[in-house]
Order: structure tokens, then C-alpha cells, then sequence
């Protein structure tokens, strides 16, 4: 299966895409091509294209991530760059994506297939992705659902569920049951 070749004309038509955050001065001199109606403004080069905005995450019927060193993307005026093969089919029904676990972060994220570290994980529509991130972070964060679990070491039980959300389709609710 071929790669979707993607450019100015149908980067925005639903993709999912990781761009990563630049300086100012990398628009320097660049011509604004388009500004949308929610304010993002877009730079245009033949390997790529820069967006300028304060809304990362979804837009419109796109997944659009920035790769940032500050952890509130949202709400500031930040410079995302991605170039033109950075950019994958997105939809809401095909199992598309994947699910990575920053262990010391605790923290969370979904992958497309069609990324380079793909490893042949377990792929789910964003429905069922959405509501694992939900039970993977409810894992992480908090320890209510340790109730009535027999176990010796709270963050091997914690990695192990984790995991087996990842890679399995097992319910919570039966992977717990092992621990009872």
C-alpha cells in the first residue's frame, strides 16, 4: 500500500500529524499563505508547512500534535513544523492507532501505524483508543482501583496492567481478576 503523498491542498483534509515546535525566527521571511477561521495562520515550503496557533490536539477532522519542551501547548501561541511525509490518513472507524506509555512521566499518548516506531502494537479505531488512554491514566495517576487487589509491589502491578491495556483486548476487569 502506497503512501498518501500529502501537500498545501490536502494536508488538512482528516490526518493525523506530529509537528514539532520551532522558534519565531523560523517564519522569518516566509509568505502567510492562509489564516483559518480559528485564527491559525500557515507557512508553506516545499519540504513542509509551518502552523502558527494556540489549539493543538484536534482540529477540525484532524489529529495535529505538537512536540513540545512546555507541557501547556494550548491557550499560547506556539510555531509547529511538519513536513509533507509527516503526515497520515485519519478517520474515526479504521484501527489506526496505537498506544505509547511514558513510564517516568506517567503519562500517556496515541500513535498512528503508519509512524516509523511502529512495532506491530495492537491498533484501535480513536474510540476505543480514547477510552484505553482514559483506564491506562486512571492506572497511573491514581490507586482506587487497588481495591480489594492482593499484591507485593504497587508499581510492577501498575506496569503490568498498563501493558496488558495496551497489548490485549482484555477488559480491566478481567486482567485485575488476576490479581485477586
Amino acid at each position: 500500500m502506497e503512501h498518501k503523498k500529502y501537500n498545501r491542498f490536502n494536508f488538512y483534509k482528516h490526518t493525523f500529524c506530529e509537528f514539532q515546535e520551532v522558534l519565531q525566527d523560523s517564519i522569518k521571511g516566509l509568505k502567510l499563505a492562509y489564516t483559518s477561521k480559528s485564527g491559525s495562520s500557515y507557512y508553506f515550503t516545499d519540504k513542509g508547512v509551518y502552523r502558527v496557533s494556540n489549539h493543538w490536539g484536534r482540529a477540525a477532522n484532524c489529529r495535529w500534535r505538537l512536540i513540545s519542551k512546555e507541557e501547556k501547548v494550548n491557550q499560547y501561541q506556539r510555531i509547529g513544523y511538519a513536513k509533507w511525509t509527516d503526515f497520515y490518513p485519519n478517520n474515526e472507524t479504521e484501527n489506526l492507532f496505537y498506544i505509547e506509555v511514558n513510564w517516568k512521566a506517567k503519562s500517556v499518548i496515541f500513535q498512528h501505524k503508519k509512524n516509523p516506531n511502529f512495532n506491530n502494537e495492537v491498533l484501535r479505531n480513536a474510540s476505543d483508543t480514547a477510552k484505553r488512554i482514559k483506564q491506562i491514566k486512571d492506572v497511573l495517576k491514581d490507586d482506587s482501583w487497588t481495591k480489594y487487589l492482593e499484591f507485593n509491589d504497587l508499581e510492577a502491578v501498575r506496569k503490568n496492567i498498563c501493558n496488558q491495556l495496551i497489548a490485549t483486548n482484555k477488559s480491566l476487569i478481567e486482567i485485575k481478576q488476576h490479581y485477586k
